[in-house]
């Protein structure tokens, strides 16, 4: 059978035919051979493998778990009473730095007391933990090559990708070594995931699956856009619908995990919510799109900079924002000291607005106090509320009050359901503003006590006694 060609002058009738969208069909058969190949060989030895061990200790006996023994053990139980077993985990990783920077997900070394880094040229090497954050799950290691050189991978433009771009996911799926799977941009700026509350993923149709964990999300040019995360799925194996975390967000939580162990999130000092299409027409606005402030804390960055409640952000440094996390998102990968425009509606007139973020504030101290004596919070640890606390419990940075950090197993506050994160709004229906409010309304001798609580984002109500 003749191979199938075309002269010159077809193929540029063709071409001149074609409309624009169709001009880059194959025409020969070295285009339509055309492979990844270059771009793999290019990439690959940037991504490692990661290792983790974590020595667990069990009990002994099952009876050790049963509420008759814990009541006097607790969590810490005696010498001999326990076993020691290692429980072994994959992950993979990318090496972003000549010197031995290597990133990856949270989720693939927590808890770990050993991580080792395997090379694709199976070099390995013991990594120390820099810094790892839970509400991003990124991490970042560092392996120290001595004189050897190690691949790295350039982080290119997350911000740069359209729906329908080319892209590769390497990494280690079920751990059967290194793997690379090809698709497509799905989506982007996906924030109703639900897998971090800083949430604007890249959606792949990559085929991603467990061990992928923290390898590379690829563009044609050869360049990390994303680390790869999570997949949506019902029996374990990828059905098309990957999540990567964009590069915007890992070179700043590279940065400050590096700077400081961990990942510092700017401050704005005000929150809203999204709007939908009800408020839209209320608003005058052409669609649902921005977030309508409704809180903005005093002495905040937002206030100096005079954003107000019903001001509607409409965009963040000229990206568009539909709802809290995507503003939270385009905020933290600015970092604290940057600053940000905020496009407005305010009145029916569009503006900006720049404010200078910074670090959250200890402010008011925390004033964290175990609860003693005998009363509803008895064996509690609370604090007062500040901008940096909440940030660290994943409450509103515009929060305010009293928290309950911890519950000691078994006390009065636990048997009566006292959770932590539960904010104290009311004891016997004095208001509680500060540690030194909950001291006094506790030390109180009362038959019967009602307490007020804020549970996310609830009001509840409970009577102990009378």
């Amino acid at each position: 059978m003749t191979p199938f060609r075309l002269s010159a002058l077809a193929a540029l009738a063709i071409a001149i035919a074609a409309p624009a969208w169709a001009q880059s069909v194959p025409t020969s058969r070295e285009q339509i051979q055309q492979s990844f190949s270059p771009v793999v060989k290019q990439t690959a030895p940037a991504v490692v493998n990661i290792y983790t061990k974590r020595v667990v200790r069990t009990a002994a006996s099952p009876l050790l778990n049963d509420p008759f023994f814990r009541r006097f053990f607790g969590d810490q139980l005696p010498q001999g009473m326990t076993q020691e077993r290692v429980q072994n985990s994959l992950g993979s990783g990318v090496i972003v730095t000549k010197d031995g920077t290597v990133v990856t997900n949270h989720h693939v070394i927590k808890a770990a007391d050993e991580v080792t880094v395997v090379l694709n040229d199976r070099r390995e090497f013991e990594a120390k933990i820099v810094g790892s954050d839970e509400r991003t799950d990124l991490a970042v290691l560092k392996i120290d090559p001595g004189k050897e050189s190690l691949p790295v991978l350039p982080l290119g433009d997350s911000d740069a990708l359209e729906v329908g771009d080319l892209v590769i996911a390497i990494g280690n799926p079920f751990g059967v070594g290194q793997t690379v799977t090809s698709g497509i941009v799905s989506a982007l700026a996906r924030t109703n995931v639900g897998i971090t509350d800083y949430r604007s993923f890249i959606q792949t149709d990559a085929a991603i699956n467990p061990g992928n964990s923290g390898g590379a999300l690829v563009n044609m040019e050869g360049q990390l856009i994303g680390i790869n995360s999570a997949i949506y799925s019902r029996g374990g194996g990828s059905n098309g619908i990957g999540f990567a975390i964009p590069t915007s967000l890992v070179r700043t939580a590279i940065a400050s995990i590096k700077e400081t162990g961990k990942v510092v999130r700017p401050w704005l000092g005000a929150a809203g919510q999204a709007v939908t299409s009800e408020l839209a027409q209320a608003l005058n606005l052409p669609r649902p799109v921005g977030i309508l402030i409704n809180d903005v804390h005093k002495d905040s960055p937002a206030s100096r900079a005079g954003l107000r409640v019903g001001d509607v952000v409409l965009a963040v440094n000229d990206r568009e924002v539909d709802d809290p996390e995507g503003m939270r998102f385009r905020l933290v990968t600015l970092g604290p000291g940057a600053d940000a425009r905020l496009s407005i509606l305010r009145d029916g007139v569009q503006k900006v607005v720049t404010v200078k973020l910074i670090a959250p504030p200890e402010v008011p101290a925390r004033e964290v106090t175990e609860v003693g004596g005998a009363n509803p919070f008895t064996g509690s640890v609370i604090a007062n509320l500040n901008p940096a606390l909440a940030e660290e419990l994943g409450l509103e940075t515009s929060a305010s009050g009293v928290v309950v950090l911890k519950i000691k197993r078994g006390s009065i506050a636990h048997r009566l359901r006292i959770e932590p994160g539960d904010i104290i709004l009311r004891v016997n229906n004095q208001p509680i503003a500060s540690v030194a409010d909950a001291r006094r309304a506790l030390s109180n001798k009362a038959e019967s006590w009602l307490l007020t609580v804020k549970r996310d984002g609830e009001t509840l109500s409970l009577q102990v006694g009378g």
